[in-house]
């Protein structure tokens, strides 16, 4: 078993499983639209909430109809997956950064597929609040683990242009 193939499933599986327990624990424990403070020093900065997304990120496509709406999702998820397999494919097999962080996007993106699907929407749990400077909209853990893991696959990406245009390392005899 090669370390991307390892670390690939390990960071999907976790993400995948963590973010569907939160959602069933939020579902069955906190009352749509409330909020609760989860630490009690955090508090109002970042809390529980029950709250449904119809639409996407930011309430995109909300006001589409629900069946063009889930084909939309399931169309964006379709294309995420493939992409996703394309890249894993082309990885050296023991890249394990780059293996995390597609582990991460698609545990996410299913996270929230299988909320579109089984729910219709999805549920967000969690929320940060900046008192005057405004509130993040609320999110969940699918959406933390797609952020970290473009984010991470985006500083590589970085780090290897970087890389690049310094071209190879010179000797102190020149």
């Amino acid at each position: 078993m090669t370390p991307k193939f390892k670390f690939f499933w390990i960071a999907f599986g976790s993400l995948f499983l963590l973010d569907q327990a939160c959602k069933l624990w939020v579902v069955g424990h906190v009352v749509p639209g409330s909020q609760q403070a989860l630490f009690g020093g955090l508090e109002p900065l970042f809390s529980v909430t029950h709250a449904r997304n119809p639409g996407g990120a930011f309430g995109l496509l909300m006001d589409w109809p629900w069946a063009w709406r889930l084909g939309a999702f399931v169309a964006v998820a379709s294309f995420a997956c493939v992409a996703i397999w394309i890249f894993y494919r082309g990885m050296a097999p023991g890249e394990r950064f780059n293996g995390i962080a597609l582990g991460l996007i698609l545990g996410g993106t299913l996270g929230n597929l299988v909320d579109r699907l089984t729910r219709g929407e999805v549920v967000d749990y969690l929320r940060l609040d900046f008192g005057g400077s405004g509130t993040w909209p609320d999110f969940n853990v699918a959406d933390l683990g797609i952020l970290v893991g473009v984010a991470a696959l985006i500083l590589e990406l970085l780090s290897l242009e970087g890389a690049s245009r310094a071209g190879p390392p010179r000797g102190d005899d020149e």
